[in-house]
């Protein structure tokens, strides 16, 4: 039986202009054929075990031959398999896809395009600048600037092309601008006609360069710009001035900013979005992740049989919540079982799980810690009551030790650990020694303490500036020989975010 293969768009860079069709193709791909300009997210919408070939083509520089590419889409679908074929921009936009849909219509297999968004307007509107506008352009281009200026006869009609559309977009044209200001110059395009040349369009590293047709060639050359870049000329890009969103530090205060994010790859995604929304561009490393507690839930378990002798339930995280609710779901029962019970909650995210949950928390203290827990139900338990805290295996012992001073029974069960993820800690100390890293997030105790594991040295990160999200993960990276920069007021994910950015506007 024969397979399918799906020729998709990845869209220009960001990953959020990913369609939602493309999605839905990836997760049931089989395997995912894929060139240099797939982000990293794109790829994780397919399965963890569908195979990955990379056939990325830089300039002058071929991961394989697109006649070999064809092949291997024939191939594939001929196994019977799902193929994805993830390409950069739209498939249909110099993109090949024609060349590869007609050896697979030769070969009688199945295939379905799904559009993607062309950097031939997204690139120049991520750089504030429209292809068209009313007044100043009712026409554009998009133009190849791959076309060998050595080759004998054009197969561009410069003459026409020229001065006969008000915008031109060249995909792929940094090598060759030389050729293309030349060509357009000679055939009637004024050298003072404004352009740009916009490198990785769309990501948190875009760079634009403000030039003119005449000066362009020059221009890229100083600045070192390379490959992928798009080249756009108009009177439309004068309008940048006014419509420049994407990196205006108004707006975006971390445009241009790396920060590595080290919390569990399931918790990553909150505090990725919140700095991604500001123009960062985070690198996830996690240096921990959840595992199953080491007595296998028999704590928990015992506690949950018997929750009605309990006064008070204390969450301390929100992992914390969704693995006890976990295990209370699969002993049958659901939030009616907390019914008799009051419960007491450590910060705001916390208790927005419970209430995801269907419970609303009876007691949250004013500073999200151990010790503020302590101080929020000293006047509201007294000796004899019971007191179930649901929680990591190696978290502090502070909580259960100052309420047992208060003559309260308390019952301390894991419901998780935090153990050392995998990362390359090697590329990770590169990329830190290179500078590459301007912030360094911590979330927890565990994730400096497994960072440090990971790098080796505390020395690795003296270049970045270093975040906690509150006094205790403070406390450990001084103990381990950091000294943060910042330190969030607020001990949570915004609160976080908000120290990062208030730091940034001081320095």
């Amino acid at each position: 039986m024969s397979g399918i293969v799906y020729l998709i768009g990845a869209g220009p860079g960001d990953p959020g202009l990913l369609s939602v069709k493309a999605a839905d193709c990836l997760r049931r791909a089989e395997v995912v054929v894929y060139d240099r300009l797939a982000d990293e997210k794109i790829l994780g919408y397919a399965p963890k075990g569908a195979e990955y070939i990379y056939v990325g083509k830089a300039s002058s520089n071929h991961a394989m031959k697109q006649e070999d590419i064809n092949q291997l889409l024939v191939d594939k679908a001929k196994e019977g398999k799902c193929v994805v074929r993830l390409k950069g921009g739209d498939p249909f936009v110099f993109g090949r896809g024609g060349e590869e849909a007609l050896l697979l219509e030769e070969n009688g297999l199945s295939f379905e395009i799904v559009p993607g968004i062309t950097s031939a307007i997204s690139v120049p509107a991520y750089a504030g600048i429209p292809v068209t506008h009313r007044g100043v352009a009712t026409s554009f281009a998009v133009i190849t600037g791959h076309e060998d200026p050595t080759k004998g006869a054009s197969g561009m009609r410069w003459d026409k092309l020229s001065t006969g559309v008000d915008t031109l977009v060249f995909l792929m044209g940094v090598a060759n601008l030389p050729h293309i200001t030349r060509e357009l110059m000679a055939n009637g395009r004024e050298g003072d006609t404004p352009a740009a040349v916009i490198r990785w369009g769309t990501k948190p590293e875009q760079n634009v360069l403000l030039t003119t047709v005449g000066r362009a060639a020059e221009d890229v050359e100083k600045a070192g710009l390379k490959p992928p870049a798009i080249f756009i000329v108009g009177e439309v890009v004068r309008l940048r001035e006014k419509l420049r969103w994407f990196d205006r530090m108004e707006t975006h205060p971390f445009f241009g900013k790396t920060v590595l994010v080290t919390r569990a790859r399931e918790q990553a995604s909150k505090l990725t979005a919140a700095l991604e929304a500001l123009g960062a561009k985070c690198l996830e490393v996690p240096t921990i992740r959840l595992a199953d507690p080491g007595d296998d839930y028999r704590g928990v378990d015992g506690a949950i049989s018997r929750i009605e002798e309990y006064d008070w339930v204390i969450f301390t995280s929100t992992n914390g919540v969704s693995r006890f609710f976990g295990r209370l779901n699969r002993m049958k029962k659901d939030a009616r079982a907390l019914g008799g019970v009051r419960i007491a909650a450590i910060g705001t995210a916390t208790a927005e799980e419970l209430k995801s949950h269907g419970i609303l928390v009876d007691a949250m203290p004013r500073e999200f810690r151990a010790e503020g827990v302590v101080e929020a139900l000293r006047d509201r338990v007294e000796p004899g009551h019971k007191i179930l805290i649901p929680r990591a295996q190696e978290a502090r012992e502070i909580l259960p030790e100052k309420l047992r001073e208060l003559g309260v029974e308390t019952d301390v069960v894991p419901v998780y650990r935090t153990v050392a993820a995998e990362a390359d800690g090697e590329a990770l100390r590169k990329k830190l020694a290179g500078g590459e890293i301007d912030y360094v997030t911590f979330t927890s105790s565990s994730t400096v303490t497994n960072l440090l594991e990971l790098i080796g040295d505390a020395g690795a990160l003296r270049g970045a500036s270093v975040a906690c999200i509150g006094p205790v993960t403070a406390e450990t990276c001084r103990k381990r020989g950091i000294e943060p920069d910042i330190v969030a007021k607020e001990y949570t994910i915004p609160g976080l975010v908000a120290s990062m950015k208030g730091f940034l506007m001081e320095v």
